[in-house]
């Protein structure tokens, strides 16, 4: 009888301390914007004191995705096992219904739609330095990290704070995020490249060379267009601005979900010694992987309208 018991007793003490080591999660409502209710799901870490906190954007090139999709769970649990509060955020798709556009009215509704994502990762942060006392989180520790299309905006939120812009302004004047990563990421530009008026923060970028959706490089026509991670990460190296670019050969866009399953351990590294110590680090990753095919690796203007927006 035991014998056949035993089994049974195991799973369900299993079952029960892996529900156990699940973060609490909370819901809240941070902003009405129109017809738009945005929210965001706050993992706790089970930590003593207080705790750093990362904002996560979710990818899907501005047209879908969502704040709790079961693949990025994983990541989120990862985070607050190291001691990391997580914040997914919901932010309006300005893509959504957009469908084959030409080239000018893609680069008008493109640009648009990054601002006011941009827009809502602001609301979203100033929502919870508003709550940082209540919710036990330490406010000069503040970092963001997405995926594509929200690897785009946390990037171009950092470059906007560095900038002082009138959508930076919802934020305190000193604020700055403690560090961003991007997971196949770039910033987009229709006034040439991307400047940098005060130091950013440590950035760590994650992209494959034959991204198809997001451009790896420089991918623009007189100063119209993407700014991928290569670009960024020289523009860091030649302003001594700590960054680790974690680049793998012929690898597509898988990129973009890839390191949170991965590369957690170099997540991490990156947060100890980057973020917490201040370790005023350039470094670059090149990993050749011989069982990824070789691929076109030049980006196309016309090849992120099509990988996200044609029928």
């Amino acid at each position: 009888m035991y014998k056949q018991l035993l089994p049974l007793l195991l799973l369900t003490f299993f079952s029960g301390w892996a529900m156990a080591i699940q973060p609490e999660k909370r819901t809240h409502l941070f902003a009405i914007k129109g017809s738009d209710s945005l929210y965001l799901d706050h993992y706790i870490a089970p930590i003593e004191g207080k705790r750093p906190c990362m904002i996560f954007v979710f990818g899907g090139g501005f047209v879908g995705g969502a704040r709790d999709k079961k693949s990025d769970i994983p990541y989120f649990h990862f985070l607050t096992k190291n001691g990391y509060d997580v914040v997914s955020i919901d932010y309006r798709l300005g893509m959504r219904g957009i469908k084959s556009p030409g080239l000018i009215d893609f680069l008008k509704a493109f640009q648009r739609t990054i601002n006011i994502a941009v827009e809502d990762l602001f609301s979203a942060t100033r929502y919870i330095l508003d709550h940082a006392e209540e919710w036990n989180i330490d406010p000069t520790m503040i970092t963001a990290s997405g995926s594509s299309a929200g690897a785009i905006t946390v990037l171009q939120a950092e470059n906007n704070l560095c900038n002082r812009t009138e959508i930076a302004k919802i934020l305190p004047k000193k604020f700055n995020y403690a560090g961003i990563i991007s997971f196949a990421g770039a910033i987009f530009s229709l006034k040439g490249a991307p400047q940098w008026s005060a130091p950013s923060a440590p950035i760590m970028l994650f992209h494959g060379s034959a991204d198809n959706q997001v451009p790896y490089g420089k991918m623009a026509v007189l100063g119209i267009g993407f700014y991928g991670s290569k670009y960024i990460a020289q523009e860091l190296e030649n302003q001594q601005n700590p960054y680790w670019f974690y680049t793998v050969e012929y690898e597509d866009h898988s990129m973009a979900g890839k390191p949170m399953r991965e590369n957690l351990q170099e997540i991490l590294i990156f947060l100890n010694e980057y973020v917490k110590d201040k370790k005023q680090l350039m470094q670059t990753t090149r990993i050749i992987d011989k069982s990824i095919p070789q691929r076109r690796t030049f980006f196309l203007p016309t090849d992120y309208i099509h990988s996200n927006y044609s029928d």
